[in-house]
């Protein structure tokens, strides 16, 4: 099948009306259930996080990828305890972003453990830790290692882009850089659909060039035009079904609903990004 170019330039609507329903790629792995990045709903969890779990399985989540570990607990709780309370609605904690610090790593691990979590994910790289490439190669031995612990201890170790890992240093994208430098084995990418397409790379040419090594995506779509907004999936330029079809050469295990700014209610945005993926993709 020829490859589309991800990135249209019509209008919302008319690529509603451009979209296939159903799930009907012979290479879209045949399991998966939408996910959600509880960091979407932050100010929401932070409000009330039981009703707010409550109103995400109401929706039809079924995955979920936390993003409030600090100090062996999640969200402020016990792992057993907020496992039980997502358990309870129907729900699995899939993954979890965090960052911490060497002498933390065991804490972290038996934490996540607990929590029956399979995927840590590094979510963010501050901005004194990536001005060289030099940087990012003492990144890449970092994640080599933790991964390596990671996969002794029965768990799966990942990166999360953003956009400046696809803007070059001497001539280098750091983010070639890392996935050349981590080990496949020991380090996946988890990639961010939106930041690779905002930095104006094509998702589908890394599928190609580093086939199964994207096992978690964040989806979230790109409003036309010059601001670039980020907006429900389905509303925007982003054309899902094309990237999709290649979920297998990518290695996409899982993925997750994920916007971190909304303009309006939380709830009835992520209804709209489910509703679209659940009839269309």
């Amino acid at each position: 099948m020829k490859r589309r170019n991800f990135i249209r330039t019509v209008s919302a609507g008319m690529l509603a009306g451009m979209l296939i329903p159903g799930r009907i790629y012979a290479n879209f792995p045949s399991k998966l259930t939408i996910g959600l990045q509880l960091y979407t709903l932050r100010n929401e969890i932070k409000e009330n996080l039981e009703e707010s779990l409550e109103k995400i399985a109401a929706i039809g989540y079924k995955n979920l990828e936390a993003a409030g570990y600090s100090d062996g607990k999640f969200y402020g709780l016990e792992p057993a305890e907020f496992k039980s309370m997502v358990d309870k609605l129907g729900m699995k904690l899939i993954g979890s972003h965090m960052t911490f610090a060497p002498n933390e790593i065991s804490t972290v691990l038996n934490a996540h453990k607990e929590a029956g979590v399979k995927y840590l994910v590094w979510p963010w790289i501050g901005k004194d830790q990536r001005q060289q490439l030099d940087d990012y190669k003492k990144l890449a031995d970092k994640f080599n290692n933790i991964g390596e612990l990671c996969k002794q201890n029965g768990l799966k170790f990942g990166y999360h882009n953003h956009d400046f890992e696809f803007y070059p240093i001497n001539g280098q994208l750091p983010y070639d850089l890392l996935l050349d430098l981590t080990e496949p084995e020991l380090v996946f990418m988890e990639l961010d659909l939106y930041w690779i397409i905002y930095a104006g790379k094509d998702p589908l040419e890394y599928f190609e060039k580093y086939p199964g090594r994207f096992e978690l995506w964040h989806v979230k779509d790109m409003k036309a035009g010059e601001s670039k907004k980020m907006i429900e999936v389905g509303a925007g330029i982003i054309d899902y079904p094309a990237i999709f079809e290649q979920a297998s050469l990518a290695g996409m295990k899982e993925y997750f609903v994920e916007q971190d700014v909304i303009e309006g209610d939380g709830f009835e945005s992520i209804k709209q990004s489910f509703e679209y993926l659940n009839n269309n993709i």
